[in-house]
């Protein structure tokens, strides 16, 4: 994939091929979309289906690059992370305050100790996930659950990727903010960005993928106890969607217990509003991000972690251009989509599939985004050649 083509290629091979390293029963995604912006360089392609065949469109509707996708875990940098890159740079929130500032239930033994900085990093100590739409009645509830679950590991001894913990960090926004958190990513990130297409809870638009078939994955997880041995079952919850999933978010705790509006999912956009976000963090200095933050702060949010992968709030990956091997920092999301940037660089990527539609084992997210960042390398990289020529 060594042509400005490259993108094309890629998205086409990905909704008939299984990439490298993914699981041998694995089956491609129905549609997929990539879009790229580098210096020199603004390029987007989609291939395959947005949506299942149905009654009124027997042969399923075609995915686009103006597609609006559930972003899924992707909402935790694209809301959440970036909220509070904004939020630290006005010193409304401290990355080393205890999480009990911000969430007066969140406390007791170790969990004094826990801060902004170890929920960023994964390093709080949280149950990785736990269906709250079983326990609750309502939003309140469910936040409020969330916050008094013991924790499952001490403190700092590991890192134990956490949905609960961007919960609990979506509350941090609320609080430093003073408004709810819809509104509170709406006047940090995205109106400031004029990312007019990214929303909470429900699309802006029509041109919507479908992201799954009903509410199945979660119900295997609570069956199966795996991968987290929660005490419940699928019997235990009696609202289960069992139909194709479009336009409401996908995630179990965001649709089912906070309303569509979370730290850790729910929000909805097209690959475009992606890329300005994106593009912004890429050139994080005030001349290319608006003022919105301050670099240092910025940087600070960017710099590896201490564990492998994970900087705060944002994973760390690679791309290849040329002979160089550029850190890519953004985020998967488990509908299929994924969003990232290179520091410095201009380097700008969205992608996203709609992996669970498919019947069977679907490719892992980690999978197609590795993928699309190989394209994405090659066509930046023969651009650089052709302009050195």
């Amino acid at each position: 994939m060594g042509d400005v083509n490259a993108l094309a290629t890629a998205v086409s091979r990905m909704t008939t091929r299984v990439p490298p390293g993914a699981p041998p029963a694995a089956r491609p995604p129905a549609g997929a979309a990539i879009a790229l912006r580098a210096p020199g360089v603004d390029r987007s392609a989609a291939s395959g289906l947005r949506t299942l065949p149905t009654d009124s469109a027997p042969d399923g509707l075609p995915m686009t690059t103006r597609t609006h996708h559930d972003l899924a875990s992707v909402t935790k940098v694209v809301a959440t992370t970036t909220a509070l890159i904004r939020l630290v740079s006005a010193d409304s929130v401290r990355l080393d305050s205890p999480v009990r500032r911000f969430v007066p239930e969140f406390r007791g033994g170790a969990k004094d100790e826990v801060t902004v900085r170890d929920l960023l990093l994964h390093r709080g100590g949280l149950w990785e996930w736990w269906p709250l739409y079983v326990e609750s009645h309502d939003r309140d509830e469910a936040l409020r659950r969330a916050a008094e679950l013991p924790l499952r590991h001490p403190p700092r001894t590991g890192r134990h990727y956490s949905d609960l913990g961007f919960v609990l960090l979506g509350r941090i926004v609320e609080a430093a903010a003073g408004q709810g958190l819809r509104s509170a990513v709406a006047s940090l990130v995205t109106e400031p960005l004029g990312m007019s297409e990214t929303r909470y809870a429900r699309p802006a638009g029509d041109d919507v993928a479908t992201s799954a078939v009903g509410d199945r994955v979660e119900i295997t997880m609570l069956d199966t106890g795996t991968p987290y041995p929660v005490p419940y079952r699928g019997a235990d919850f009696s609202r289960w969607r069992h139909g194709p999933v479009t336009g409401e978010v996908n995630d179990g705790n965001a649709f089912h217990a906070l309303d569509g509006v979370s730290g850790h999912a729910g929000l909805f956009a097209p690959l475009g509003d992606l890329l300005t976000l994106a593009g912004a963090l890429a050139e994080h200095t005030h001349d290319h991000s608006h003022g919105l933050w301050r670099p240092r702060t910025a940087e600070e949010f960017f710099a590896p972690g201490p564990d492998a992968g994970q900087s705060l709030g944002f994973r760390r990956y690679e791309i290849a251009v040329g002979t160089e091997r550029l850190p890519l920092l953004g985020h998967t999301g488990f509908t299929g989509c994924a969003v990232g940037f290179v520091p410095g660089r201009g380097i700008a990527l969205a992608f996203a599939t709609n992996r669970l539609l498919t019947p069977g084992d679907p490719v892992p997210t980690d999978a197609l985004w590795a993928w699309a960042r190989a394209a994405a390398g090659a066509v930046t990289t023969a651009h650089s050649e052709e302009t050195h020529r």
